[in-house]
């Protein structure tokens, strides 16, 4: 009987000893950082600037309208994480 616990005993402290030898020391620590896609991105004229004249209140007057543009994008990169350095915490 004495044999069998001790035997018992020897083969619970050979499992149990390696996860109690580790002793790691921590080196450096990483936030995981998300970067946005890129885009390039143009310009459509749609309609240019121009002036015109127009009757309000019984009156002739001179509106000028600005440029009117439409924005097209076009993807460069795809959006992406990187691992960059941080505190520890």
């Amino acid at each position: 009987m004495k044999k069998l616990l001790m035997g018992a005993a020897l083969a619970l402290t050979t499992v149990a000893a390696p996860a109690f030898a580790w002793e790691g020391k921590v080196v450096a620590c990483y936030d995981k950082i998300w970067v946005p896609a890129k885009y390039k991105v143009e310009k459509k004229l749609i309609m240019a600037a121009h002036k015109e004249w127009e009757w309000r209140n019984g009156q002739m007057i001179k509106v000028w309208y600005p440029a009117v543009y439409k924005e097209i994008e076009h993807q460069v990169s795809e959006g992406y994480y990187i691992a960059r350095k941080a505190a520890c915490k």
